[in-house]
């Protein structure tokens, strides 16, 4: 004779009905999509990056600026004169996000480009006066807005989640250049 498995003893499988037999503890409603949705790494990766902007944009209190333009100003901070391409490689963005992101710091007066004198097919930026102001304004802010974006975990926790995602990095560019 067979006997029907109870839910609480059914192997999980990862669908939504194996997720309702697993209900958590406490006084939030048990929601399916929620329990699904949070086993899925780029849906949590998503989600903090989302966190960490409205961070940003909090603490920054700049709505002229965002979280790429201020890569983008650190990154010609450090590199002065560099070209498109270069400048996309730094931040790992494509040629046309890094054509919009540059146009649009150069509207604002942060960013200068010039024909490059050795190649006139490209053009080199410089971060300007205002630019180099700007992010040197905003620094405490920013450190600020990503303290508190890990600040739940311990300073244990935080030297691990920054190493796995290092590596996390690392591991997706090195199959990208293989591939």
């Amino acid at each position: 004779m067979m006997t029907k498995r109870s839910p609480a003893r059914k192997k999980n499988t990862g669908s939504v009905t194996d997720v309702q037999a697993a209900k958590p503890p406490g006084p939030e409603p048990f929601n399916p999509l929620r329990e699904v949705m949070w086993r899925r790494p780029g849906f949590l990766i998503r989600r903090l990056t989302q966190i960490g902007q409205a961070l940003f944009f909090d603490l920054c209190k700049s709505e002229s600026i965002t979280p790429l333009q201020v890569g983008m100003l650190t990154a010609l901070s450090m590199n002065p004169w560099l070209d498109q391409k270069a400048i996309g490689r730094e931040l790992s963005l494509d040629r046309t996000t890094t054509a919009e992101v540059l146009k649009r710091l150069g509207d604002k007066g942060l960013v200068e480009t010039r024909v490059n004198p050795d190649d006139r097919r490209s053009r080199l930026s410089v971060i300007t006066k205002d630019g180099l102001k700007l992010i040197n304004d905003l620094q405490e802010s920013i450190h600020r807005s990503q303290e508190l974006l890990i600040q739940p975990l311990s300073p244990e926790d935080r030297a691990v989640f920054m190493k796995l995602l290092v590596q996390l990095v690392d591991a997706h560019e090195k199959m990208d250049k293989q591939g």
